[in-house]
């Protein structure tokens, strides 16, 4: 670089308190790159050139303060550019860059660390989390999510997008948080709100495409891009070909951006099979390894989760062992057997599941439940072995973003399938060893939907409308539709609107609030079930739609009893896993059925030597001490 100023990451504008702010962009065809101010009025705008470094980089100094506005001039084109590396977009994508200074906003989260022991996740989409939607009323909410017994948050993509409204999938402003909810610092009081409460929070970021609409890195380098791979949603990211380091670069300095300045506590990273790369060293280990560098630096272990739809196992291997060093990976296969279950129906992506037993048991115990096998939907063999991989290596769910959206009213799994038969899959999603992840909302069954949401002028909003009811024509409900008008139109403001939750049915819904709370409490106190690992779990099927699974205790063994069928009385009990340890007998701790959950009530689930199991129930058993008889005196 041309000067001797210490700068916090490789492209940006930094402030420094004497001299300005420091520029650096790279631009590796362009002879001249100038620092524009912004002005209000007209013609009164400045220029400061850079200075070119010789490596395709340009930098330089030009005396811009903490809120200034700016763009840059290539060359002699009259066409003013926002910063590809641009803090934060006032005005969104198409206005200027704002300079900002991170160093205004006082931290007080020093003593904060993630609690890696006992992780319960859940993902949030701030534009519609609140009414307000906004980082600020978000954060006002962590003291509720905290009496729940959540530990993360997940925020859905922040960075920078056209519109007022949308996903944040497609976004064009890696390193600026998104305007409609806030300012930066309004992102780093939300942040601090979490941590107050002692909730991690970690971001969903995107690194295998930028959206089209207000995009233009490309004004800088065509570098950036890449034909040598197809990527469904855009432009393939270039990170192997000619010129790609600096790509690289960009990337890697985001993700240790955003723990450094905001102080997330890890990564989400999207679609990470769309992320090409066939360097010796992919990007994402590049990635993790600038990720834990950032974390090692505030002191705090960071947490980082990957979605890979073709089920990589490698991906969440130690970089030591040749992986990728991500610490866990969504589990899509537990989440459509599980539905499967609920519901009864498996059409297009489920067909491959038939939702039983031993579906559930083995990606309870082993993760994947493709690690390699033939998907005659996807006509294909899908993912890798992932036998020797860790519980916490995985992260489960019954709903999600995706999933939820992925229907043709965006509704919630509540709205598919009973009251009894949720409350007894919800016992088996919290009390099982994977880490569990909530979609927001679902703690107390809110009624809005989620649907995909996006706002765009009329032309990219047709086509987005069109492309996305063409996805959806593979479940068969779907494609009856004689078009997308039969389904929610994703640019109406209504259609965001609606997908806002509405706090009052927390309290109208309590009963299952309770049910989460309790189970949440359960996996957090109860001795068994806080291992939280599947080596120390066996699961065995019991009748066609009831199984059960044992937790292998020191201090004592659990048993959870999962009937998804009829009342079901068991007997003869030719099953080890039902014997209690000797010298004891099971005791309930907890059932599902219970009234204060909405449910309808048991009798007694173990007595004279067998369990009589209520329809559509789950139910906890302790190991306690057997009590002398007045015979064994």
């Amino acid at each position: 670089m041309t000067t001797n100023f210490h700068r916090k990451f490789a492209i940006g504008a930094e402030v420094a308190t004497e001299r300005g702010t420091h520029f650096r962009v790279w631009a590796p065809r362009r002879a001249r790159i100038a620092v524009v101010e912004h002005s209000l009025e007209p013609g009164a705008d400045r220029e400061h050139p850079l200075s070119p470094e010789g490596n395709g980089y340009h930098s330089g100094w030009a005396p811009l303060r903490a809120g200034d506005r700016y763009r840059f001039r290539l060359d002699d084109e009259q066409t003013l550019y926002p910063d590809p590396a641009s803090r934060f977009q006032p005005e969104g994508p198409h206005g200027p860059s704002q300079v900002v200074d991170p160093s205004s906003f006082v931290w007080r989260d020093g003593g904060f660390r993630d609690n890696c022991d006992a992780r319960v996740i859940y993902e949030l989409h701030v534009g519609t989390f609140t009414p307000e939607g906004t980082y600020q009323a978000a954060g006002e909410r962590m003291k509720d999510l905290a009496s729940l017994g959540v530990t993360v948050v997940e925020l859905m993509p922040v960075n920078g997008f056209p519109g007022d409204f949308g996903w944040g999938y497609d976004g064009v402003n890696a390193w600026a948080p998104a305007q409609v909810y806030g300012s930066p610092e309004d992102l780093r009081g939300f942040i601090a709100s979490a941590h107050a409460q002692g909730i991690a929070v970690i971001l969903d970021v995107v690194y295998n495409h930028f959206g089209s609409d207000g995009c233009y890195v490309d004004a800088f380098s065509k570098a950036y891009f890449t034909d040598r791979y197809q990527c469904e949603w855009g432009e393939a990211i270039n990170f192997d070909g000619p010129e790609s380091a600096p790509v690289r670069e960009y990337f890697c300095e985001n993700a240790r951006y955003w723990l450094e300045e905001f102080h997330f506590d890890g990564l989400r990273i999207d679609a990470t099979q769309a992320i090409f790369d066939s360097s010796e060293t992919h990007v994402i280990v590049d990635i993790v390894r600038a990720t834990r560098t950032a974390g090692q630096k505030l002191d705090k272990r960071v947490y980082i989760v990957a979605e890979n739809e073709p089920q990589d196992a490698n991906i969440a291997r130690a970089q030591e062992q040749g992986g990728y060093g991500v610490d866990a990976l969504w589990n899509d296969d537990f989440h459509h057997s599980a539905v499967v279950a609920l519901t009864g129906r498996n059409p297009a992506y489920y067909s491959d599941y038939r939702g039983s037993v031993q579906e559930l048991i083995s990606a309870l115990k082993w993760g994947y439940l493709f690690q390699g096998q033939h998907s005659f939907w996807q006509k294909k063999d899908r993912g890798t072995p992932a036998l020797e991989l860790r519980s916490d290596n995985f992260v489960t769910y019954l709903q999600n973003h995706d999933q939820v959206a992925n229907s043709i009213r965006g509704s919630r799994i509540d709205r598919l399938t009973s009251g009894a038969e949720l409350r007894a899959m919800t016992a088996l999603l919290l009390l099982s060893p994977p880490t569990p992840m909530l979609f927001q909302g679902q703690e107390f069954a809110a009624s809005t939907p989620f649907l995909f949401f996006a706002d765009q002028p009329e032309e990219s909003a047709a086509v987005t409308a069109r492309d996305r009811y063409e996805f959806l024509t593979q479940f068969p409900n779907i494609a009856s539709l004689s078009s997308e008008h039969g389904l929610d139109r994703p640019a109406l403001r209504e259609t965001f609107e609606r997908c806002k939750l509405d706090w009052s049915e927390r309290e109208r819904h309590a009963p299952i609030y309770a049910l989460h709370r309790d189970l949440l409490r359960l996996r957090r106190e109860d001795p068994a079930i806080r291992q939280r690992r599947a080596d120390l779990m066996e699961g065995a099927a019991l009748a066609e739609r009831c199984f059960a699974l044992r937790f292998f205790c020191a201090e004592a063994d659990r048993l959870l009893l999962v009937n998804l069928g009829p009342d079901l009385a068991l007997r003869p009990l030719a099953e080890p896993l039902l014997a209690p340890p000797l010298g004891h007998v099971w005791a309930l701790v907890w059932c599902s059925e219970d009234l204060k959950y909405g449910g309808e009530g048991f009798g007694k689930l173990w007595h004279d030597g067998k369990f009589e199991l209520v329809a559509r129930s789950s139910a906890l058993f302790a190991a306690v001490e057997r009590q002398p008889q007045a015979s064994d005196q």
